[in-house]
C-alpha cells in the first residue's frame, strides 16, 4: 500500500504526508495519534447508548409488516390464518378431527380444536415458564422444527401464534390435556396471569385460542369480516377431507341479506374435487369430468392432491402448501404446468396429432381451472406471509404425482381427451394469431375488418388521444362521420341491437360476426386474450339515441364490455355520450335538453321572455344535422361524456345486478320490476 494512503487506501491530507527525504511514520504511530485526537462531533453523538435491543415480542409490535405483511385488512385476517393453521396441522397429523371457529359481537375470534393440546409442563430451557407460555411469548419456538412431532406443517417458522399474541389487545388460551383444563391470559404479548389449573375435564381435549386484534396496531375501527373468515374456514375444510370445521357467528355482525350464515358445518370428503366443482358453479367444462386425484407419497418427502378442468373463461390456479394458501404460486404450480403440458403432448404424439407441437404451458393454462395442494417437509416460502412457495422439491413432487394419472385419465376417455386437445390447440392458434396481428400496421388491421364503408377510422396512428364512437345504424353513422374530427375520431356503425352476452352461450357468442367485427375494430380479444396495450383507441364511446331504445342498446354494449373486457372498464376507457333529446328555440336563441327534466328546467330558467317557444324532439341521432351532432355530442370542448366504472366495494353488487337484469332468468327481472314499480313514472312518447 502506498505511504500516502490510510488503511482503506484513501489519500491522506497533505499535512499527514511525510516530508521529502524523511521516513514515513509507522502505522502504529499514526494510530496512536488518532486515538489521542478528540472525537469529531458526529462520532460523539453516536454511542453504545444509541444501540436499542428489542426483547420478547416488542420487534413484532414495532414492525408488524415484517411478520404479517402490514396492518391493513389482509394482514388483520392473517392473524386468523396463523391460528387455524396450527389446528389444521393437528388435523393433518391425525390428532384432531374437528375445528370450531366462532366470531362474537365483542370483536373476539375463537378457534378450538380437539387435538393433543399445547404442552403445559415446564420447559427444560426456561424452567420457570411452561411450554405454553414459551410458545406464546417467544419467537421461533414450537414443535414444528422437528419432523418427529409434525411430518408436515404450515407454521414451520415458529412465529405464527406468538405474532398473533403480540398483535392482540387480549388473548386467552385454554388447553385440555390429560383430563385437566389449563388457562393463561395475555395482553399485547405480555402475560397477565400465570398458567392456571382450572379443574378436571372428562370429555374434552385440545386447544382453544380466543383473541381480539389490537386497535393500537390495526386502527380503532378494525374488525374481522364475517364473510372473509367464513370463506377462509370453508377452504380449510376442502383442503383436508378428514376434518370437520364448525362455524358460528353472532347474528348482529352479519348484514341483512348477506350470504354468510350464522352457523354452518363444513366437511368435504371429496376434497379439492368438491372445492373446484363448487367454485365453477354452473360453468360448463370442456371435458365431461374433472381430472382429480391424490397421492400419499409422490416423490421424496411429500404428498399432493389436485383437481383440474378446462372451461370457456379466464383460467386460474389456487394452490396451497401444507394447507397454507399460496396466492402468488411457486414451484408446486410450476410442477403442475409441466405435468399437464407433457401429458397433452404425449397424448397428441400417441394419436398422431401433429398440430399439438405448437402448444405451450401458457396455452394449457389459459382457460384451466385448477386446485392444487401439496404437503412437504420443511417448506420454504418467500416472506413470513407465505404467499409464494420456493421449495424446489415441490415441483418434482407434483410433476411425478400428476404425470401418470393424467396419462391414464386421457387414455380412459378418448373423446374428452380429443376435445381437450383441440381446445388447447385453439388457444395456441389464438396466441400465434395475436402475435401476428401485433406485427401488422394499423391500416392493415383496418383492412382485415372487411367492412368497407362501415368503419371510418381516424388518421392518427397513436392510440393516445384517439377515440371511437360506436353508433346504431347507418343513418346515425352517416351523421357521425360528417360531424367527427377525422384526425382523432373514428366511427363504427352497428346493425341494430347486439347479442345479449349475459344469457348467450360461448358458442353463440363466438359465432356472432357483429361482435367479432367490434373486437377487431378495437384491436383486442375477449377475457384472457384482452391486452390493454393492444387497444387501438384511448376512448371507446357508446353513442346511442336519447330514448328508451337507445338506452337498451347501450345496456347491451355495456354488458358485453363488462363480461368480455372488464379490464377496459377498470382502466377507464369506456364512455357514454350524452346526446340531446330536445331542441328548444325562441327567436334567435337555441338550446338543447338531454331529457324531459332538463327540458322543463330550461323552459323555466332560459325561455322566460316573449315570443313563441318551439320544441323539437329528435327521433334519433340520424335525424340530427352533422353540425348539431358535433356541437352537442362529439366536440370535446362542448360535449358531456359519462365514464363507465365500477364503484369500489360494490364489485359483487354489480355482478349480481348484471346477472339479475341481463341474465337468462326472467323471473329475476320480473322480481326487480315488482320491487321497483313504485318508482316508475308515466311519460309521453
Amino acid at each position: 500500500m502506498d505511504d500516502t494512503s490510510d488503511l482503506f487506501g484513501a489519500a491522506l491530507p497533505d499535512a499527514a504526508k511525510p516530508a521529502p527525504g524523511t521516513k514515513a511514520r509507522s502505522a502504529e504511530a499514526r494510530s496512536a495519534e488518532t486515538r489521542a485526537a478528540a472525537p469529531r462531533p458526529a462520532e460523539a453523538d453516536y454511542s453504545a447508548a444509541d444501540i436499542e435491543v428489542l426483547e420478547g415480542l416488542e420487534p413484532v409490535r414495532r414492525r408488524p409488516g415484517m411478520y404479517i405483511g402490514g396492518t391493513d385488512e389482509k394482514a388483520l385476517h392473517h392473524l386468523f390464518a396463523e391460528v387455524i393453521d396450527n389446528s389444521m396441522d393437528e388435523a393433518v397429523a391425525g390428532h384432531a378431527n374437528f375445528i370450531e371457529v366462532e366470531l362474537t359481537a365483542d370483536g373476539f375470534l375463537t378457534v378450538t380444536d380437539n387435538g393433543r393440546g399445547i404442552p403445559v409442563d415446564p420447559h427444560p430451557k426456561f424452567k420457570d415458564k411452561s411450554a405454553l407460555e414459551v410458545i406464546m411469548t417467544t419467537l421461533h419456538s414450537g414443535g414444528k422444527f422437528d419432523s418427529k412431532v409434525y411430518e408436515t406443517s404450515g407454521g414451520l417458522h415458529g412465529v405464527g401464534v406468538s405474532v398473533v399474541n403480540a398483535l392482540s389487545e387480549v388473548l386467552e388460551v385454554e388447553v385440555a390435556r390429560g383430563r385437566k383444563l389449563y388457562r393463561q391470559s395475555f395482553a399485547r404479548g405480555v402475560p397477565t396471569s400465570g398458567l392456571e389449573l382450572v379443574g378436571d375435564v372428562q370429555n374434552r381435549r385440545g386447544t382453544r385460542t380466543r383473541f381480539k386484534p389490537d386497535p393500537q396496531i390495526f386502527g380503532a375501527g378494525a374488525t374481522f369480516s364475517p364473510a372473509r373468515i367464513f370463506a377462509m374456514a370453508r377452504s380449510k375444510a376442502y383442503l383436508f377431507g378428514g376434518v370437520e370445521i364448525r362455524w358460528n357467528c353472532a347474528a348482529e355482525l352479519i348484514a341483512t341479506g348477506a350470504a354468510t350464515p350464522t352457523t354452518a358445518v363444513f366437511h368435504f370428503p371429496g376434497g379439492l374435487k368438491d372445492f373446484l366443482a363448487a367454485d365453477l358453479g354452473e360453468e360448463k367444462p370442456v371435458t365431461g369430468t374433472i381430472f382429480a386425484g391424490r397421492t400419499d407419497k409422490a416423490s421424496g418427502h411429500g404428498a399432493a392432491e389436485w383437481a383440474v378442468t378446462w372451461f370457456p373463461g379466464d383460467g386460474y390456479v389456487r394452490s396451497y402448501c401444507n394447507t397454507i394458501p399460496t396466492p402468488e404460486g411457486g414451484t408446486h404450480e410450476q410442477g403442475l404446468r409441466t405435468a399437464l403440458l407433457r401429458g397433452l403432448k404425449a397424448h397428441a404424439e400417441r394419436t398422431g396429432n401433429k398440430r399439438a407441437s405448437i402448444i405451450t404451458a401458457e396455452d394449457v393454462m389459459t382457460s384451466c381451472a385448477a386446485m392444487l395442494s401439496v404437503f412437504v417437509r420443511e417448506p420454504e416460502f418467500v416472506g413470513q406471509t407465505k404467499d409464494r412457495l420456493s421449495t424446489g422439491e415441490a415441483a418434482r413432487i407434483v410433476e411425478k404425482a400428476i404425470g401418470d394419472p393424467f396419462d391414464h385419465w386421457l387414455a380412459a376417455s378418448p373423446q374428452d381427451a380429443s376435445r381437450l386437445l383441440d381446445w388447447v390447440i385453439e388457444r395456441a392458434d389464438e396466441r400465434l394469431r395475436r402475435r401476428q396481428e401485433k406485427e401488422v400496421s394499423r391500416k392493415s388491421a383496418v383492412r382485415k375488418l372487411r367492412l368497407p364503408g362501415k368503419l371510418a377510422d381516424c388518421s392518427q396512428s397513436a392510440a393516445q388521444g384517439s377515440e371511437i364512437f360506436i353508433v346504431e345504424g347507418d343513418s346515425a353513422g352517416g351523421s357521425a362521420k360528417q360531424a367527427r374530427d377525422r384526425a382523432s375520431q373514428a366511427v363504427l356503425p352497428l346493425r341494430g341491437k347486439i347479442l345479449n352476452v349475459a344469457n348467450a352461450g360461448r358458442e353463440k357468442l363466438g359465432a356472432n360476426q357483429q361482435l367479432a367485427d367490434l373486437m377487431q375494430a378495437l384491436g383486442v380479444g375477449p377475457r384472457s386474450q384482452y391486452r390493454d396495450e393492444d387497444l387501438r383507441y384511448d376512448k371507446v364511446i357508446i353513442m346511442t339515441d336519447a330514448d328508451v331504445d337507445g338506452a337498451h342498446i347501450a345496456s347491451l354494449l355495456i354488458t358485453f364490455f363488462y363480461r368480455e373486457m372488464p379490464q377496459m372498464i377498470a382502466n377507464g376507457h369506456l364512455y357514454l355520450a350524452v346526446p340531446p333529446l330536445y331542441r328548444i328555440s325562441q327567436g334567435g336563441k337555441t338550446l338543447y335538453a338531454r331529457d324531459d327534466a332538463h327540458k322543463d328546467q330550461l323552459l323555466r330558467t332560459e325561455f322566460t321572455g316573449k315570443g313563441k317557444v318551439e320544441i323539437g324532439r329528435f327521433k334519433g341521432l340520424g335525424e340530427m344535422m352533422p353540425a348539431q351532432l358535433k356541437e352537442t355530442t362529439m366536440h370535446p370542448s362542448k360535449r358531456t361524456l359519462l365514464r363507465v366504472g365500477i364503484v369500489d366495494g360494490e364489485i359483487e353488487l354489480t355482478r349480481d345486478t348484471v346477472e339479475q337484469l341481463m341474465g337468462n332468468k326472467p323471473e329475476e327481472r320480473f322480481r326487480f320490476i315488482q320491487d321497483n314499480a313504485a318508482f316508475a313514472t308515466e311519460i309521453d312518447i
